[in-house]
């Protein structure tokens, strides 16, 4: 019932941008904190960052900090990351996440819900 649909993946050179979102339904989309992860082979898990119901209080990783950014817009149901100067660390399988508890939102244990995943390549 509930289904989370990444798309926007693709590959881009270092330094170049993309935008990845994840429509959500199936679940009161308001009442859900969401979040991004991503996992490149061979690696665990990696939260990225999360925003909170209000879609005021976003939260990011050091390592995306000032170059990706966190968005929602409750009204379509749509989780957004924009990904701007990015490197070819950055490159793994994107996933969106969804939980009705908003606490340890940088956990992968803390989310309920997960999407399939988007493949994001940055090649140098």
């Amino acid at each position: 019932q509930v289904q989370l649909v990444e798309s926007g993946g693709g590959s881009v050179q270092a330094g170049g941008s993309l935008r990845v979102s994840c429509a959500a339904s199936g679940l009161s989309y308001s009442s859900y904190c969401l979040g991004w992860f991503r996992q490149a082979p061979g690696k665990e898990r990696e939260w990225v960052a999360a925003i909170f119901r209000d879609g005021i209080s976003t939260y990011y990783s050091d390592s995306v900090k000032g170059r990706f950014t966190i968005s929602r817009d409750n009204a379509k149901s749509t989780l957004y990351l924009q990904m701007n100067s990015l490197k070819p660390e950055d490159t793994a399988i994107y996933y969106c996440a969804a939980t009705v508890n908003c606490a340890h939102l940088n956990s992968v244990s803390a989310f309920r819900y997960w999407g399939h995943g988007t493949q994001v390549t940055v090649s140098s």
